[in-house]
């Protein structure tokens, strides 16, 4: 079945844009686990980042993020110590552009601590490995 998400998730790959393939192949199988339980990813994402289901149904459905967009929002909210509603409105002036240029309007640089701390917690994230241990530090203000 993850196969076959993979395939149909496949397209959004290129969205991802964040200059490093493997961040954007963590985001894929992020997205992909998404798509097969939406359900289990928000109370995942919930538990682990401290924002709300009914906010992680708003970025899906008013805002159009996918699972792996989503994912980059609350990391990137936590990381730069911003809001998700911060890291919303520059996704929406830059989605475009991709997750690099929204990550380096964000204060991320490339090859920086907090890039490889948010390209190590993707590829965690996209394994599995970090459901729900809530090691967000609450920057999912609603």
């Amino acid at each position: 079945m993850l196969l076959v998400a993979l395939v149909i998730v496949f397209p959004t790959h290129a969205q991802y844009n964040s200059g490093d393939d493997e961040l954007d192949k963590s985001l894929l199988t992020i997205d992909a686990n998404a798509t097969l339980d939406f359900g289990d990813f928000k109370v995942d994402i919930s538990g682990s980042y401290d924002i709300t289901e009914k906010k992680l149904d708003y970025l899906s459905i008013e805002i159009g993020m996918s699972g792996g967009d989503i994912y980059m929002t609350v990391e990137l909210a936590k990381i730069a110590d911003k809001s998700v509603d911060d890291v919303v409105a520059v996704y929406t002036k830059n989605k475009n552009k991709g997750w690099g240029v929204i990550a380096k309007e964000l204060g991320i640089k490339p090859g920086s601590d907090e890039f490889h701390a948010l390209k190590g917690n993707a590829k965690d994230k996209g394994k599995g490995n970090s459901k729900g241990k809530g090691k967000g530090k609450g920057n999912g203000k609603n």
